[in-house]
């Protein structure tokens, strides 16, 4: 395949290796559900829900009692409430995984010290498993 069509070189800070890094994460989550990894399946369905999150459009800062019957401009029907979500790019993602790792390496810290070492060693293999994605 030559340059041309490869298409431009894409950035690590683009949507699109973002969107790439999303997607291999959904396959492997599929994968981990049929291989009946615990651990892998809960850390993977927690990132990408903290992924979802982090595009979700943020609610308006209205005052209760401002809303209006009748504003000027409002659209009505079918798609008129939709908003396109926000777009995250790479390095958004490896932060979210990065805090995820954190999160998970923190809590296993509180279950050491707690005398929980079998939750603690479920922590950092879900930490180890989210890890992966940063290396990639």
């Amino acid at each position: 395949m030559t340059a041309a069509a490869a298409g431009p070189p894409t950035d690590p800070g683009t949507s699109e290796e973002a969107q790439a890094l999303r997607s291999l994460m959904r396959a492997d989550l599929r994968a981990a559900m049929k291989a009946r990894d615990r651990e892998v399946v809960s850390a993977l369905r927690t990132a990408l829900g903290a992924i979802d999150n982090a595009e979700a459009v943020q609610a308006p800062d209205t005052p209760a009692g401002q809303e209006s019957a009748h504003v000027a401009g409002a659209t009505s029907g079918v798609g008129s409430a939709e908003a396109a979500r926000r777009v995250l790019s790479a390095d958004d993602v490896c932060a979210l995984l990065r805090a995820q790792i954190t999160e998970r390496r923190t809590e296993a810290e509180v279950y050491e010290t707690a005398g929980q070492a079998g939750a603690a060693a479920r922590l950092h293999r879900e930490a180890d498993a989210l890890g992966t994605y940063l290396t990639r």
